[in-house]
This record gives C-alpha cells, structure tokens and sequence, in this order.
C-alpha cells in the first residue's frame, strides 16, 4: 500500500507540474494577444533552467531568433551570453547580440524557476509589467515566451540590504515608491494580500515530506493556530484604513538597483506586485533589512521610520508632515509588519517542498514565524492604543 501511495503520488506531482508549466504559458499567449501586449514578441518556447550554461546558450540563441525577427539570420558567434544572478525564483541571463553595424545590443533573459507558480501569479506578473515599464520602472518588457520573458538591459548594481539604511538611499527609495504607489493598474483593485496569505495557508497546510526530518518538524506546526492568527490580524488592520495601492510587494535589497554615476535607483522584479496596503509594502521593505541572515535587530527604529515616511508622504517638503500623518503611517507600518511574516512564513514552507534550491526552506518558515510572535504583543498593543484615541 505504501508503494502505491508513493506511485499515486509521484504521478500526482507530475500531473501538478504539466498543469503549473501550461497554465503558465497559456497566461504568457493570453496577455501576449490583449491590447497592452499586442506588439509584444511572443514565443512558445519553453528552456530547461536545470541546463548548464554551456548547454543552454543554444536555447538562448535559438529563443533570441524566433522572437526578434532582425536577428533570425545571425550566426551563434554574434551572440554571447552570461549569467548575471540565479534567485530563488528566476534565472537572470545577459545576452549581447552583435549587430550588422557593429554595435552591441544587450538585452535580459529572464527564465522562471521550476514550480514557482505555486507562489507567483504570472498573469498579474505580465499585465503590472507594461504599466509600470510604462510609468518609468523596472526594464522594458521586450518579449514574452513559454517560460520567462526578455527585458531590456538595466546598466546599475544591485543594492545590498546595508545599503538600505543609508539616509541617500532610504530618502530616494521613499520618493520612488510613492510614485510606484501611484501607478494605476487595469482591473480589480481590491487588495490580494489577506487572499494570497490564506492561498499560501491552504497549500502550506497540505504538504507532505519524504525526509523524516523535515516532516516531523513540519508536523510541529498548528496550522489553526496560523489561521486564527490571520483572522487577528486581519480584523485588526481592516479597523485602521490602510489605503490601497498596486504595491511591490517585495522590495528587498536585490530588486533594487542603482546606476552610481548617474544617480538612479531602479525598482525591478515585480513578481509579487498586487493591490495591496500602503503599510504592508512598507513594512515589508523595513523587515528587509534584516538582510539575508535574517537579522531583524536591523529593523529600523522609529526616528528611521519617520524619516523614510517624510520623504514618502511629502518628497518636496519632507519637514512639513503633519505629525498626526508621521503617527498613522507608522502604526499603519507597524501593524502590517505582523502580516509580512505570515506570509514570508508559509512561502517558506511551500518552497520547502517545491524548490530544487539548496536552502533551509523550512527553517526560514520557523524564523519567520518566531518574529512574528515575538513582535505580535507590542504592535497589538500600538495599534489598539492609537485606536481607542482616534
């Protein structure tokens, strides 16, 4: 019987896959036919991000000449390819093409990572792209295929978390994603956060591991208890009116981006981008940095805050906010610091069981949560003070 189950269940996972990979290029061919996509390139490749470098660069050229007709007659040699960074979702690959006159023209492959569209909408992906290319951020989307897309080529470094601290930065950082925040995305603008937090439940909740290890720590876990916790928190931020904005949703410091010569920061990667609260896309980028190593005593504190919000609330004046307005956006903030949390946790946990990585998925899951509950009392408690007083 317990043959079986495995059978049953590698088939299953199977099934699961072959459906995840064609729902992702049916949405890729859906937004590539509506009105923002209809002169997007579009192909119905689909590349192995398991291949070695040597062994995909092939791929790479062929992808290059069925999406861009100028370049359908080159050779291999006029086009070099390198890795730039290989996330936890997606691979990033720079592609040079030489062209006929002799230039370099230098593009980005992005290729999704195996099962990520178990935590990333990419349809919600695709159509936030074109809009917010549009309003100035991120790269230009250059082309779509079966599983990633081309972009064009961001000449800047990427920022490390301690970069995020510093007063130059944090202040440009703050004006940026007020202006993110303004961008108007067609559609439904209820905010996601909450139905994304309780999809992730649902799947986290429902997990099975193969190493004993992993399951007995996983069978540690009172998935009630994370529900009721939600439910809390939830009920708790509705009462404070958080207004409602297309956020980033994931702004850490390797999608930000900055040229040092001329002084522009960047905001890329927009694969959690959603409707959502003002005060979660905020918290979310404070708990970022934290860093890689999950240090959280790297939280800014509330003179940080109020800084960063000065420049958000009022970039041209930042020494004019109202005190009343530095007061609820930082209860707001801190409130939905909790809700960044949850949801980073229980992403933990799927990864855990749905990604190749090499990385302590399920420890990340533990960490985050022990955050939450440590921090739970005290912003509870401001929040329901700062309430009783309005």
């Amino acid at each position: 019987m317990g043959a079986e189950r495995k059978i049953w269940d590698a088939i299953a996972m199977d099934v699961a896959e072959v459906e995840a990979k064609e729902a992702a290029i049916s949405a890729a061919e859906e937004e590539a036919a509506d009105d923002g996509f209809s002169m997007v390139p579009y192909s119905p490749l689909t590349l192995d991000i398991s291949l070695p470098l040597p062994l995909l660069k092939p791929h790479i050229t062929e992808l290059c000449r069925d999406l861009f007709k100028k370049w359908r007659e080159y050779e291999d040699s006029r086009f070099s390819v390198e890795t730039v960074s290989g996330g936890i979702t997606n691979l990033l690959l720079k592609v040079s093409v030489r062209e006929d006159n002799g230039d370099d023209v230098i593009i980005t492959v992005r290729l999704y990572g195996p099962n990520t569209e178990y935590v990333i909408d990419r349809k919600r992906e695709l159509k936030a792209i074109h809009y917010l290319s549009a309003a100035g951020f991120g790269a230009e989307l250059l082309g779509i295929f079966g599983n990633g897309m081309v972009q064009s080529f961001i000449n800047a470094r990427t920022l490390s978390p301690s970069d995020m601290s510093k007063p130059k930065l944090v202040a440009e950082i703050a004006r940026q994603l007020r202006k993110f925040h303004e961008v108007v995305i067609p559609g439904s603008k209820e905010p996601q956060l909450w139905n994304d937090v309780l999809n992730f439940l649902d799947k986290a909740s429902a997990l099975t591991f193969d190493d004993t290890e992993k399951q007995a720590k996983y069978n540690t876990i009172s998935f009630d208890k994370i529900r009721d916790a939600i439910r809390e928190l939830k009920d708790l931020t509705d009462l404070l009116n958080a207004p409602v904005v297309f956020a980033h949703n994931d702004l850490l410091s390797g999608n930000l981006m900055l040229n040092d010569d001329e002084g522009k920061l960047y905001f890329i990667d927009f694969e959690y981008g959603s409707y959502s609260y003002r005060g979660y896309d905020i918290a979310n980028h404070f708990n970022e940095y934290a860093g890689f190593d999950c240090d959280f005593s790297l939280y800014p504190d509330k003179d940080a805050q109020y800084y960063f919000f000065r420049n958000y609330l009022q970039p041209d004046k930042p020494l004019a906010v109202p005190s009343e307005e530095l007061e609820a956006l930082y209860i707001e903030t801190n409130s939905f610091r909790l809700a960044s949390h949850l949801y980073w946790a229980l992403w933990g946990l799927i990864q855990a069981k749905m990604s190749p990585i090499d990385f302590d998925y399920l420890g990340y899951f533990f960490l985050r949560y022990s955050e939450y509950e440590r921090q739970k009392e005290m912003c509870f408690s401001m929040a329901r003070s700062y309430l009783s007083c309005s």
